[in-house]
């Protein structure tokens, strides 16, 4: 049985996996989570020759630690650059991007970024650039992207994960994050609630698309999940222990994307759900919240549409009347009606992965009528929809769409149309491919 804890999974060498026979590596060279390693960061700075780190926050994560960062580098002797995003929820594309290269001295051999989320995924695009060292100061304990070596970012207003830097060290004071708002730890609770899917989903994508499953890094993903939502309720409450369970889970999980190089362990339908609403809200103005209560509603969501499943005999006439009736040039107009300029880079993807081809269509029809009982018995993997509904509840975390201002028509849009995102075999595709998707959303 392979050991998950993050020592064992941060091995310079990594570790030869039993079930996929190659070898992982998780690219995070140090992880500190607890009382009091905050001070540690001179140390941190001194093994990877870091004189002249940027600094990068925003007002909420300068107030909450990077003041402490600041006296903690001037005390050390640090020339240290720090940069203060003004703005109030800066969107995660190309402006931030350029704001925090634009204000990076040329002479920076470091980027420390003080946050999570947006801030987290700005310092590794931009660390990746400037070829230098990349520590990450956890404010909250709000995503799952610590330990990860790409970046989710929008760009073109399109939704994308880039390929950018796994950090170098992430620093997680248990204070600092146990102080942080339950809603951001609601949050990333949300966010691992989300395995529950993209687990099921990597299963299924193996047998109809050929992607290559893992089962030991999925049981890695699996063991982070139990961990984090066994510590939820005292971790919502502010518990500092467990808060930083929660922490290292959400690191863990980050860890398992750079083990396999993509994000199959830890997204599926739920998060390009969440991706549409953002690239919605991006567009128009429209309501959107944190990417973990996003993903959390989503998964709840994703979850009873896969049981409604269960109860299905595939009809293959109707797929393949559902299929040929398809009208891609009007589904196009619809993309552009709902999401804007994020539309035409979806729109070039389709016509590079051909999803809607006839052809590629009735090879995966088959293929899913040849394995229906076998992707049953993975989709019966999942929680049930009330046991997932009832814990989060329990915690606190928003369980419809509405309760975060999201009417029912951008739900549903955001539900046809997640299948779109990527090139990336999700329910949306699956219920597609069968002839079961109401691309009008009602």
């Amino acid at each position: 049985m392979m050991k998950t804890d993050l020592a064992s999974l941060m091995k310079a060498d990594g570790f030869l996996c039993p079930s996929c026979g190659r070898r992982h590596f998780g690219s995070l060279s140090d992880c500190l989570i607890g009382d009091g390693v905050l001070e540690k960061l001179p140390a941190l700075l001194e093994k990877y020759g870091v004189k002249k780190p940027f600094v990068l926050c925003d007002r909420d994560t300068y107030a909450a630690a990077g003041a402490r960062v600041a006296g903690i580098l001037s005390g050390a002797g640090a020339e240290y650059a720090l940069h203060i995003v003004e703005r109030k929820k800066p969107a995660p594309d190309e402006r931030i991007v350029g704001e925090a290269a634009l204000w990076c001295p040329l002479d920076a051999d470091a980027v420390i970024a003080v946050g999570s989320g947006v801030l987290n995924d700005t310092a590794k695009i931009l660390a990746a650039h400037r070829h230098v060292p990349d520590l990450i100061v956890g404010t909250a304990p709000s995503m799952d992207g610590f330990g990860s070596g790409s970046s989710s970012m929008e760009r073109g207003g399109l939704k994308v994960s880039m390929e950018s830097k796994c950090p170098d060290a992430v620093i997680g004071e248990a204070s600092v994050l146990a102080s942080s708002p339950a809603h951001m730890i609601r949050s990333g609770i949300g966010d691992m609630l989300a395995k529950h899917v993209s687990i099921v989903e990597w299963k299924i994508a193996e047998v109809l698309v050929g992607d290559p499953f893992c089962g030991t890094v999925a049981g890695i993903v699996r063991d982070s999940l139990a961990l984090c939502t066994a510590s939820a309720k005292a971790a919502v409450g502010g518990d500092p222990d467990a808060v930083k369970k929660v922490m290292e889970g959400l690191v863990v999980s980050g860890l398992a994307m750079n083990y396999v190089g993509i994000s199959r362990p830890a997204s599926g339908m739920e998060h390009y759900i969440s991706h549409i609403l953002d690239m919605r809200a991006l567009a128009f103005g429209t309501p959107s919240d944190l990417h973990g209560i996003q993903c959390g509603i989503g998964t709840l969501m994703t979850v009873r549409a896969y049981e409604k499943l269960k109860d299905l005999e595939p009809d293959r006439e109707k797929a393949l009347r559902h299929a040929h009736a398809f009208d891609l040039s009007r589904w196009n107009d619809r993309l552009r009606a709902h999401l804007g300029e994020g539309a035409e880079s979806m729109i070039r993807q389709e016509e590079k992965e051909g999803k809607y081809d006839l052809e590629k269509h009735e090879r995966r029809l088959e293929l899913i009528l040849k394995n229906w009982e076998r992707l049953l018995g993975f989709i019966g993997e999942l929680p049930s929809s009330d046991e997932l509904e009832e814990f989060m509840k329990s915690i606190g975390h928003p369980t419809s769409y509405a309760e975060i201002g999201v009417s029912v028509a951008d739900e549903r849009a955001a539900f046809v149309m997640a299948k779109d995102i990527r090139d990336k075999y999700v329910l949306g595709r699956l219920l597609w491919d069968l002839g079961e998707l109401n691309e009008e959303g009602e």
